[in-house]
């Protein structure tokens, strides 16, 4: 779930790894920025970087956007995507 607060411009970046040893010191993880432009009101899920063993290759980001009542499913499978 991402939960959107309007008003400025944001970024985010969501890390990932296995969560149970260290393989992220041999970079075995993966990140996804996050980028929220207010004046467009588009939410913009950047491509996935990096891999680890056991990692999600496809998931369902639900977008909320706070004060609108907006809700989205998102289908993600690595791509950059925008969301208006």
């Amino acid at each position: 779930e991402i939960v959107v607060y309007p008003g400025a411009d944001a970024t985010f970046t969501l890390y990932e790894d296995e969560g149970d040893n260290y393989n992220y010191e041999k970079g075995l993880y993966s990140t996804i920025d996050l980028y929220w432009n207010d004046r467009t009101k588009s939410l913009t899920i950047g491509k996935r970087n990096g891999s680890f063993p056991g990692m999600l290759q496809s998931r369902t980001f639900i977008v909320k956007i706070i004060g609108k009542g907006t809700v989205r499913e998102i289908h993600y499978t690595g791509k950059a995507t925008t969301v208006r």
